[in-house]
């Protein structure tokens, strides 16, 4: 296929248009080499299964024939994505099959080649896990601060449960982290101050109902496409449904928008402070629902930025979290300087846009759903936003109906799922259990067999993610191990440790890699496992708005490629060798039910080990089981059981989700069937309607129920009143322009998997630099001319596009990351939000120099 990328975008806009009016795009495309026939076809063998990309979490039927996946479509049944696919979706296939896959274990013998494509020869596996074990074993018993792992939202659920527990169980470490400590650690942290739980309320129904959409720095359109193509349906499809995008560029979703607000960098927290004052002044909120069922709080104010090494550590530091009640009348005297005309002149944004805004939320008879992304999250107050939406939304009693409801969009296809459900997390145990909490921690030790006090080692939480890798840029990291994350690349400010062209804390790390693909990561390892790729074992994805689905193993791994989860409990069995838990050998204590050490693989096959793994941590959330929690010692009046009871998020047995293509949790049994929940703290009995596969509906009579925030102290979720900060850095005369980064439609995260997929690589083949007309006029760049970027933390090379998929405004330029040629990360900053330790991408201050 011979295509510029603007005609294959064009041809895509056309495909999802058409999608959207179909209802499956099963016949549009197939993923096998020219001449074969899609799933469609009725034949090959054909497999359920989940998208490997994004939060959607789109179902997808995998056909194999002579064991390889020939094709990939929309799995109709799926009730995310019913049957549509997404332009990635459609080439699933291809990334299994790229030319350089890797097949052997990989070690590195000469530190000094790191960096390079040079100095890593093939091992067998016994060497390189006998390796990895002895570096980890070695490091675990001098100083177990000094090592590390770091998952991802994309390490299926029961790998990950089993990774925290060999990490915090086995090695009695919290230096544990995912990569959605760069994506979703402030919607995390945003929803447990509300909520006291973690994740929406809301479910993606809530698109085919709301009368207006609302995104707060929200690219949908390239970074979710089979959500927003739900928005744009029920747009066409509605009557008089609006759409307003609040945003600091034009982007592909403004362009459907029926109002665009462009405001300038954390002004989104005036923004929804200035609404929340509008309802409270003109007494236009819900007053019965801010009576019944609100808590109003403060927190500590002018923090500062996570710049600097020791800001954890500092007094700000440590009372960043910290809130304290006050009236609901004290909440209304801190909204009071946010008028219409202070918070215009403040953002820049119209002040008859404001108020237009300011009365849909007044409507009581409008439906109003708010959708954002990495531009709420990735932010140096990403936390106080998530807090600013969810106040606007609870004073208008806006949450938890059909339609109506904050939703925080996912970027991975388990960073729900994984990273924050099972405890992969640095502060997190399994099911929203705390590791600074002795209950939590006694009722863990419970489930996992362990004597009373066992975890009481790990009562601080570890590093995070960002901590993690400024220890390493300091040498003070021996071992890092990392999985399906591409961290040289993904990172921000990889200045810090991948250095100047000077030798840094990575190259006296020993770095373990789990890889299917060489990357810019297998470039600085000293041992790279080759792992099995996504259907090449089964698996599980927890997606945006809380639907678990199974991904079946289709084919086998290419060479000698294994399981991450065989490889994980290869070294867990070699480090833990020796080692007793009450006597009784570590290794059996934990994972005997899982793995036979003395048998040469896994008990079963995957789909086996997948079901022993998920029934353990059922346990976490099935109250059925809470009589284990009597031998709680410190719980003698039982009111932390009844506490546990309340708050389960219930899982069905395994099998159930095969069946059902996927439930929302929590999930409950009634008179024998398991039942999903598409609307949290609704009190609607859910038994009421089923549709045609069994998956449970609210009926109408039951939404009218009102709401439980069963989780929430005193049953009431916060209030918490967040100002306006300024940005960690605002533009100078030394770096006069705010730089943005983000993702674009072909390619996902670093395109370590789409890159090699020649048709999406040809539709965007490198990264630009988009600038506006304006900007390139006073500097006399032209498109396609190279510019060099610089901030205060790096800088990079790139060529310039004035006619890119962004359009920013004067003094703001846009680049996407997915290219390890042009390593923008090298100069976007490593400030973080104080409280969810995620990293500002998108302000850094820059500098550009025509080259």
């Amino acid at each position: 296929m011979d295509i510029s990328r603007r005609g294959f975008v064009k041809a895509t806009a056309v495909a999802l248009a058409s999608a959207a009016a179909a209802g499956t795009m099963s016949s549009l495309v197939g993923c096998a080499d020219g001449g074969q026939k899609g799933a469609s076809s009725g034949e090959g063998q054909k497999f359920t299964s989940v998208c490997r990309f994004c939060g959607c979490g789109c179902g997808v039927i995998c056909e194999v024939k002579d064991n390889k996946l020939v094709s990939v479509t929309g799995d109709p049944d799926n009730q995310s994505n019913k049957g549509l696919n997404c332009v990635k979706g459609y080439y699933l296939a291809k990334i299994l099959y790229g030319d350089d896959r890797l097949t052997v274990p990989l070690i590195r013998d000469d530190k000094s080649t790191k960096g390079t494509d040079e100095g890593l020869r093939e091992a067998t596996w016994d060497e390189a896990l006998e390796l990895v074990a002895g570096k980890l074993k070695d490091t675990w018993k001098k100083d177990k601060s000094r090592l590390a792992f770091w998952g991802s939202g994309q390490q299926p659920i029961t790998e990950g449960y089993a990774t925290a527990k060999f990490w915090k169980a086995g090695l009695l470490s919290n230096n544990i982290d995912p990569n959605a400590r760069l994506c979703m650690a402030s919607a995390v942290v945003g929803f447990m101050n509300v909520f006291q739980t973690d994740e929406p309320a809301g479910s993606y129904s809530d698109l085919d109902e709301a009368d207006v959409f609302v995104t707060w720095g929200a690219n949908m359109a390239e970074a979710h496409p089979m959500l927003y193509s739900r928005l744009t349906a029920r747009k066409i499809s509605g009557t008089n449904v609006k759409h307003y995008d609040l945003t600091t560029l034009k982007t592909r979703t403004s362009a459907s928008a029926d109002k665009v607000m462009v405001f300038k960098p954390n002004t989104d927290l005036a923004i929804a402070n200035c609404i929340a004052n509008y309802l409270v002044q003109n007494k236009k909120y819900d007053a019965a629902f801010v009576n019944d069922h609100l808590q109003f709080k403060q927190g500590t104010e002018n923090i500062g930025n996570a710049t600097d090494d020791g800001y954890d550590a500092s007094d700000i530091g440590k009372s960043v979290d910290k809130v304290e009640p006050i009236t609901f009348e004290e909440y209304a005297a801190r909204l009071e300087p946010y008028t219409f005309e202070h918070t215009a002149q403040l953002s820049g944004v119209a002040i008859e846009d404001l108020k237009e805004l300011a009365e849909v939320f007044a409507d009581p008879n409008k439906k109003v759903m708010s959708l954002w992304t990495m531009g709420v999250n990735q932010h140096n107050r990403g936390t106080w936003m998530n807090h600013n939406i969810y106040n606007v939304h609870l004073l208008s009693g806006k949450i938890a109906q059909p339609g109506n409801g904050p939703f925080s969009l996912t970027g991975q296809p388990t960073a729900c799922g994984t990273a924050r459900e099972v405890g992969t997390f640095s502060h997190r145990l399994p099911a929203d259990l705390l590791v600074a909490n002795a209950q939590h921690r006694r009722y863990t030790e419970v489930i996992w067999n362990l004597p009373e006090g066992y975890l009481d080692e790990i009562q601080k939480p570890g590093f995070h993610t960002v901590k993690i890798f400024r220890e390493m840029s300091k040498g003070n990291m021996d071992f890092l191990w990392s999985a399906h994350n591409n961290w040289a690349v993904s990172m921000p400010n990889l200045t810090r440790f991948l250095g100047k062209g000077d030798k840094t804390g990575v190259m006296d790390t020993f770095v373990v890699v789990n890889e299917v693909y060489p990357t810019l990561s297998t470039k600085y390892a000293d041992v790279v496992f080759p792992v099995a790729m996504w259907v090449e074992r089964e698996g599980q994805f927890g997606n945006a708005e809380r639907r678990t689905a199974v991904f079946e193993k289709a084919v086998d791994p290419p060479g000698e490629a294994k399981w991450d989860l065989w490889v994980i409990m290869e070294v867990a069995r070699r480090v833990l060798d020796g080692e007793k838990i009450d006597g009784q050998d570590a290794f059996d204590r934990l994972f005997g039910a899982i793995y036979d050490k003395n048998a040469a693989d896994f008990k079963g096959d995957s789909r086996e080990t997948n079901r022993t793994i998920w029934e353990e941590y059922r346990i976490f959330s099935n109250p059925s089981l809470n009589d284990k929690a009597k031998a709680i010692n410190d719980d003698a009046d039982g009111k932390f059981e009844a506490k546990l009871k309340m708050e389960n998020k219930q899982l069905a047995p395994y099998d159930e989700y095969l069946a059902h293509h996927g439930l929302t949790w929590p999930v409950r049994e009634v008179n024998g069937t398991w039942m999903p929940t598409k609307w949290r703290f609704s009190t609607g009995k859910q038994e009421d309607g089923f549709d045609e596969i069994g998956v449970a509906q609210y009926g109408k009579e039951g939404l009218a129920g009102g709401v439980s925030f069963y989780k929430s102290a005193k049953m009431k979720p916060s209030v918490v009143f967040r100002p306006y900060e300024p940005p960690a850095e605002e533009p100078d005369k030394e770096y006069p322009f705010v730089f943005c980064t983000g993702r674009l439609l072909e390619h996902w995260h670093t395109g370590s998997m789409t890159r090699r997929v020649p048709e999406l690589d040809r539709a965007l083949p490198e990264a630009l630099l988009n600038m506006s007309p304006e900007d390139c006029a006073k500097m006399d760049i032209k498109d396609g001319d190279m510019v060099k970027v610089k901030s205060r933390f790096g800088e990079f090379d790139i060529k310039v596009s004035t006619a890119g998929r962004t359009e920013p405004p004067a003094g703001t330029v846009f680049a996407p990351f997915f290219a390890e040629e042009t390593l923008i990360n090298l100069a976007v900053q490593d400030t973080y939000c104080p409280l969810s330790k995620e990293p500002d991408y998108k302000k850094t201050c820059v500098s550009i120099t025509k080259i």
